[in-house]
């Protein structure tokens, strides 16, 4: 008899198979396993099988079809260790249960002396690496259903690209869906964080009107999240997030740091601690964050935003050249994200690179006909001395007060 699917991305992590003839290896696999296992289950998004259900499984050739219909998931992990000499290799792949699909697959090398430092930055990558590959299987997967049969959780699902999209249009299409789901559950505390966190982009990308408005909105929605679900690392990363664009730096860091308590594998709040960093003038310390979520989510659509983030950093420290080639990098990823340009004509200005910086401007004022300095100052929320400058620089190319 089949389980059915749980709201949340399900998963199990199965024993590894040990591949060699040391059965010691297999005692490290297992460790793997347990480690993996762990880790994906402090995040509250997932729903994770226990490891003692998932070791029934050990030694048994068993169909994923098949494990996904006895234990109601849609995902497995399965993986494999090899030893040869002083030499580990250990590959790791993420299955869809419904069909088989590969989603994800990793392969890991290091030496018997260091197998410890191994397993711990497996677990790491692997963590890491299946949030943003599950999350877009989900997405897939609520894009397959017919559309009486889509759920609050599935429109939130489809929402889920344009969200991390960061531009304007796709940001409408986001909350069209958001709203969808609110329709159908209005206290949806996933629906709720991120359309918050959309009416946050309004404000500090430039697109609102209001740019007070949006930010209280953004505000009230991601508040209310957080006191349906306070324990979701996601939801409270958005608030920490949104804290940061109002300008509550210290709220902000408490929610953002609790985040990563609970989930320590969450690359979007070490990204969002990198911006705070930024925000109140410490880029040393943001060039570390930015660097992390990297390297927890090397594959992340969202990742030109940690470009983005990292040119932000060498802008603070007023290395515009590093910055430019940054934000040039982020552009070449993600084309749409037009507000970029309002960084890297500052940053070209900064630099005394009048020509491109006017080219740059060029594309900003076609991006934002009624741009202004002071509307600029309001959307962003760096400290006043690098909104100064910065504010400085547009002015130099012709943007008006």
């Amino acid at each position: 008899e089949s389980l059915p699917l749980p709201e949340k991305p399900s998963i199990v992590v199965l024993p590894f198979d040990n591949m060699s003839s040391d059965p010691e290896q297999g005692h490290f696999a297992d460790g793997i396993v347990e480690s993996i296992t762990a880790a994906l289950s402090r995040i509250g998004s997932f729903f994770v099988i226990a490891r003692n259900s998932a070791f029934t499984y050990k030694g048994r050739a068993v169909k994923v079809q098949d494990i996904g219909r006895e234990l109601g998931v849609a995902y497995v992990l399965e993986g494999s260790i090899q030893c040869v000499g002083q030499r580990v290799r250990i590959t790791a792949q993420l299955i869809e249960t419904d069909g088989g699909a590969h989603i994800w697959a990793e392969r890991f090398e290091g030496t018997v002396d260091g197998i410890f430092d191994l397993q711990d930055q497996i677990t790491e990558h692997v963590a890491g690496a299946l949030q943003p590959s599950i999350r877009i299987a989900e997405i897939r997967r609520s894009q397959r259903k017919r559309p009486q049969d889509l759920g609050a959780y599935d429109y939130a699902m489809q929402a889920m690209p344009y969200v991390w999209a960061l531009n304007k249009e796709d940001d409408a299409r986001a909350l069209g869906l958001l709203e969808k789901a609110l329709a159908i559950d209005a206290e949806y505390p996933l629906a709720l964080s991120l359309a918050g966190w959309c009416h946050a982009q309004r404000a500090v990308y430039n697109w609102a009107e209001d740019i007070e408005r949006s930010q209280a909105e953004a505000l009230k929605l991601a508040e209310r999240a957080a006191q349906l679900n306070g324990d979701d690392p996601l939801i409270l990363a958005v608030l920490g997030a949104v804290h940061s664009i109002v300008r509550n730096y210290g709220t902000a860091r408490i929610l953002l740091e609790r985040a990563l308590t609970l989930d320590p594998n969450a690359a979007w709040a070490h990204s969002r601690l990198g911006w705070l960093e930024n925000y109140s003038d410490r880029p040393d310390r943001a060039l570390e964050h930015f660097r992390r979520a990297l390297r927890l989510s090397p594959l992340d659509p969202m990742n030109f935003n940690n470009y983005v983030g990292m040119a932000s950093a060498h802008e603070v420290a007023e290395d515009y050249d590093e910055a430019a080639k940054l934000y040039r990098r982020a552009l070449e990823e993600q084309p749409h994200a037009e507000w970029i340009y309002r960084n890297l004509a500052s940053s070209l200005a900064g630099a005394g690179r009048m020509d491109e910086a006017k080219a740059a401007f060029g594309h900003m004022m076609q991006a934002y006909p009624g741009l202004t300095v002071s509307k600029f100052k309001t959307a962003m929320v760096f400290s006043p001395t690098v909104l100064e400058r910065m504010g400085a620089n547009l002015g130099k190319l012709g943007l008006p007060d």
